[in-house]
């Protein structure tokens, strides 16, 4: 089926469809219940607006849904992903803003604990599982999620840095207004939230792989086919045998490692494979295309 120029299976997009409703249920649960009870601040733009609604009731006194402050803020991203990264990944992207903005808004408060420490660990616990669960689908949970990916594929440009300064300019006004214990209880909930999502989402995260072997270009051009990333091949002597080998490297993403290994095996199951956790990568590195 085709809408809009996107084209929908039913049970590719079910799925999706089913992963982002639940974890828009997540997020405003989480928010309703860790966020509330410890007057935490999360990350980005729903940090923004928890911060921009606490601000409203603390010197206007007036009580302003979340939906109202956080959709026009993600107005941006949406319209950067539409335009530049992928039009059913933006529009998952806003499934979750627009399910997540009105169950918040619809979703009595319930604390379920008082400890701040308790409720900045599983808030975070949380909230990372679900966006990872929006990862995994290929969708986000909007605001500078989007930005980041932008910048990431269609700039090349690293956004760490610039993630992490304005969740830091966030819970420094956070805790300026409003105390800085939860500005520190909160950066505990984001440290979770971000070990969760690295722990569970492995697609921007990269491996290389040294493979010595006999067959190197049947493997490469297997590494090819089973991820699109390319290979260089070497030639190595064995400090025992003095005998010349092929040495096979390619760094790939760490969720495509496992599959690339098990190929590399079926070629030649004599294959010596080193798979080293790569940490910084400069250069033109394939990702997936956004659909």
């Amino acid at each position: 089926m085709r809408f809009a120029g996107m084209t929908f299976g039913w049970k590719e997009d079910g799925r999706r469809l089913l992963a982002v409703m639940l974890a828009a249920l997540m997020m405003a649960v989480n928010i309703k219940t860790f966020v509330q009870a410890g007057d935490l601040y999360p990350g980005g733009v729903t940090g923004l607006t928890v911060l921009l609604q606490r601000l409203f009731q603390q010197f206007l006194h007036l009580d302003i849904p979340f939906s109202v402050i956080n959709f026009p803020l993600n107005a941006i991203p949406i319209f950067i992903g539409f335009r530049f990264i992928g039009r059913k990944f933006t529009l998952y992207s806003l499934i979750v803003i627009l399910v997540g903005g009105v169950l918040t808004d619809l979703i009595p408060a319930q604390a379920i604990t008082s400890d701040p420490l308790l409720t900045s660990i599983f808030g975070g616990l949380l909230n990372g599982l679900a966006i990872s669960l929006c990862l995994m689908v290929d969708a986000t949970s909007g605001g500078t999620d989007i930005i980041s990916i932008y910048l990431s594929q269609k700039k090349g440009m690293e956004t760490w840095n610039l993630i992490l300064g304005f969740n830091t300019a966030l819970l420094a006004c956070a805790g300026f207004l409003f105390g800085w214990d939860k500005a520190l209880y909160s950066i505990i909930f984001q440290y979770v939230a971000t070990q969760t999502i690295r722990t569970l989402y492995r697609e921007y995260q990269q491996q290389t792989l040294f493979i010595i072997t006999d067959k190197a270009q049947e493997i490469a051009d297997a590494i090819h086919e089973t991820c699109h990333h390319g290979a260089s091949i070497m030639q190595a002597e064995g400090s025992h045998e003095h005998r010349m080998y092929h040495v096979v490297y390619s760094v790939v993403s760490a969720s495509d490692a496992r599959r690339v290994i098990l190929v590399v095996k079926k070629i030649d199951p004599r294959a010596f494979v080193n798979s080293l956790r790569t940490t910084e990568l400069s250069g033109y590195f394939y990702m997936k295309p956004k659909d």
